[in-house]
């Protein structure tokens, strides 16, 4: 009874993490999205002022890569920022637990291996 209470607090953690990441993950799809859209609309303009003549088309391409490298250092940036964010997520998760006194997973599957083991070294004292 208490294991499977124990194994319900611990999955509704699980989906608890779940939920904010996979929100974290949404947000930053539409981020990349957004980007993408910014980043056809900056090589259109760019585009129709080399067409009208207002830059040389070299100018042109060097914008764009500039623009492009200066995305690329962001999303970099905004990789790490998310990889950070899940670390502290998951740390303020383990505490949050370790304050309810939840076992974690690896220490209920820790107990399980010991049952097995006892429950075997039983069964050979009986024969």
């Amino acid at each position: 009874m208490v294991k499977e209470k124990v194994e319900e607090v611990v999955e509704k953690a699980e989906e608890g993490r779940n939920f904010l990441l996979d929100g974290l993950h949404k947000i930053l799809l539409a981020g990349v999205g957004a980007v993408s859209l910014a980043q056809e609309e900056v090589e259109d303009f760019v585009g129709k002022l080399v067409e009208k003549g207002e830059i040389a088309e070299k100018d042109g391409r060097k914008l764009l890569d500039d623009i492009d490298k200066k995305r690329k250092e962001q999303t970099g940036k905004v990789k790490k920022q998310t990889e950070k964010a899940e670390k502290e997520l998951d740390k303020r998760l383990d505490g949050l637990l370790a304050r309810l006194n939840v076992p974690t997973k690896s220490d209920i599957d820790g107990l399980n291996d010991k049952i097995a083991a006892l429950t075997k070294k039983i069964d050979e004292l009986k024969k």
